[in-house]
């Protein structure tokens, strides 16, 4: 349990509004000290949405505006939703509904373009777009990378940042340079379920304690996150909701407190835009 009052931020986890626990994760959270939460909608086929077009999508979005909104009134500080398509989606409907590459490709990008609306509205605070952690066929990669990069132009239209869901690696300094070739700055791109040291995108470190040391000795900006997916059938994956407010206690117990205000107070500023103290304050 923190026993301070600081802001304690988990950069991406997902709240089911119907079928797990909801808002008891985010009382979970709150008990040993989380205060901030990133809200990821849910993949829209979690949600009983099969998209075939843009405006399939706009039913799990309000849904997850829902929940957040929810899980605000729970939070010493507020939640934030980041709305987008989860890029596991195209092989759904390429592999399972049928979809030439390039029609799975429009579909969603017309997902992105109608999260980009709630960015717009201020609704939303980021978009979510990536391409498949495993491997896929050459065309299914090459419109997977055309979904992201719709994303970056539609982040830097909006002046707003991107959390990326892709493969593992320690160097995505080019689609970064994909991100600042449409106009959005790398530090506005950021990678989920990242290691401590990842080159171009600012890394949302999954709470591994050996990853979170190597991104607290680094010194470069990075954020921490649980990924937690609140799936009935999988309870507790990937961490639970109590995890990020535990290692905060252990990595002040280990004397990183310059890297705890860096992953919660000053990388939110930089790459959100958002004041993890003052909301804090106010509420």
């Amino acid at each position: 349990m923190i026993d301070d009052d600081r802001p304690v931020l988990d950069d991406h986890l997902h709240l089911d509004p119907d079928n797990n626990r909801g808002i008891d994760a985010v009382r979970d959270f709150v008990r040993v000290g989380g205060t901030h939460m990133l809200v990821v909608n849910k993949p829209s086929w979690h949600l009983g949405v099969e998209a075939d077009a843009g405006e399939d999508f706009r039913p799990v979005f309000e849904r997850t505006l829902e929940i957040v909104e929810a899980a605000s009134a729970e939070l010493p500080g507020r939640a934030w939703p980041v709305l987008g398509v989860h890029p596991g989606l195209i092989s759904r409907l390429v592999d399972e509904r049928g979809y030439a590459p390039a029609e799975a490709r429009e579909i969603m990008r017309g997902g992105i373009d109608v999260a980009a609306e709630y960015v717009e509205s201020g609704d939303a605070l980021a978009l979510k777009s990536g391409r498949p952690h495993y491997a896929v066929d050459d065309d299914v990669w090459a419109a997977s990378n055309a979904v992201m990069r719709r994303a970056f132009e539609r982040g830097a239209d909006l002046d707003c940042a991107v959390q990326l869901h892709a493969e593992s690696s320690e160097d995505l300094t080019e689609v970064a340079g994909w991100a600042e070739d449409a106009g959005l700055p790398a530090h506005k791109v950021v990678k989920h379920y990242a290691s401590g040291r990842l080159e171009g995108p600012v890394p949302s470190v999954i709470c591994d304690k050996d990853e979170l040391e190597r991104a607290a000795e680094r010194g470069d900006p990075f954020l921490m996150e649980t990924d937690y997916i609140d799936d009935p059938d999988r309870p507790g994956a990937v961490l639970g909701p109590k995890t990020v407010p535990r290692r905060v206690a252990w990595l002040l117990e280990e004397g990183y407190d310059e890297a705890v205000r860096n992953a919660h107070v000053e990388t939110p500023e930089r790459v959100y835009g958002i004041d993890t103290e003052s909301t804090l304050e106010s509420a």
